[in-house]
């Protein structure tokens, strides 16, 4: 009766051993897929060796891997700070950045999980490397030189991130704004400089005019002193039309006109000329 009964119970123990072995095969191995790395904890403690893509072995029952994502991670920082005169300058940051692989077991250590990475490293590193960036800089100089402050920033952050493991891959400046005082302050400033450019525009206007006059002036004069010139020059000889002088001295609406004759034998050419228009130069 008892080997009849122990032979009854040899097949369940040996399904009970299959099933544990199994058990024990699934919880032996651990496959991290791609963009992603493990670190593996033996009874709570981390081990040394980030575990990256493919099948690894694990102590089964007394051991644990956390996983940790190596793609690119995108967050939203805000950030405020004093410039160098003083003013209140706040801003928000997206930043993209990813994990370094093989300090992740220092990253598990210290920091643990990634929420935990953005509250206690990377949002009060973000407000140090703006305080820094802002501090070299007015309020002005941080509006119209806004890609040195980016500069400035983006050297401070990735200092102060590469110690904890942290990759800083891009950041965006989403918003930068300042104190309504200032506003105010640069609104009336873009007033009064419009003021300016227009009174400098009129007086450069009435300069122009005013020179233009004394050019006018300087032509009719010239004028004068070419035709006084050529008179002398080739003796000419005023041919007075006696009719029409005779017509404009009793009133008549002719005004007469007057034909220069020059040396024929020196190439001189006759010409009539205005003698209203002469008397009136």
């Amino acid at each position: 009766m008892k080997s009849q009964s122990s032979e009854n119970w040899q097949p369940i123990i040996g399904g009970i051993l299959a099933a544990l072995l199994v058990l024990i095969s699934f919880n032996a191995f651990i496959i991290i897929n791609p963009g992603q790395a493990g670190v593996l904890s033996v009874l709570g403690k981390a081990q040394d060796g980030t575990l990256l893509e493919g099948l690894h072995y694990k102590p089964p029952f007394v051991s644990n891997v956390d996983m940790y994502d190596l793609t690119v991670q995108k967050f939203e920082v805000p950030a405020q700070s004093s410039t160098k005169d003083l003013q209140n300058l706040s801003a928000s940051f997206a930043i993209n950045f990813r994990l370094d692989p093989l300090q992740v077991v220092e990253i598990r250590r210290k920091q643990g999980s990634l929420q935990n990475i953005v509250s206690k490293i990377i949002a009060p590193q973000t407000q140090e490397s703006f305080k820094i960036a802002a501090a070299r800089r007015t309020v002005e100089e941080a509006i119209t030189r806004r890609s040195e402050l980016k500069e400035d920033f983006d050297n401070a952050l990735s200092s102060r991130l590469a110690k904890y493991g942290i990759i800083i891959l891009d950041t965006s400046v989403v918003d930068l704004a300042f104190s309504p005082e200032f506003a105010r302050a640069v609104e009336e400033k873009q007033i009064a400089e419009q003021r300016a450019q227009r009174a400098v525009y009129i007086a450069q206007e009435a300069e122009q005019e005013a020179q233009a006059d004394v050019n006018r002036a300087k032509g009719k004069a010239e004028a004068q002193r070419l035709l006084a010139e050529t008179l002398k020059a080739q003796g000419g000889e005023l041919v007075l039309q006696k009719e029409a002088i005779e017509a404009w001295r009793q009133g008549g609406s002719q005004i007469p006109k007057v034909l220069v004759m020059g040396d024929s034998k020196k190439g001189a050419v006759p010409f009539m000329f205005n003698l209203g228009e002469f008397a009136n130069q």
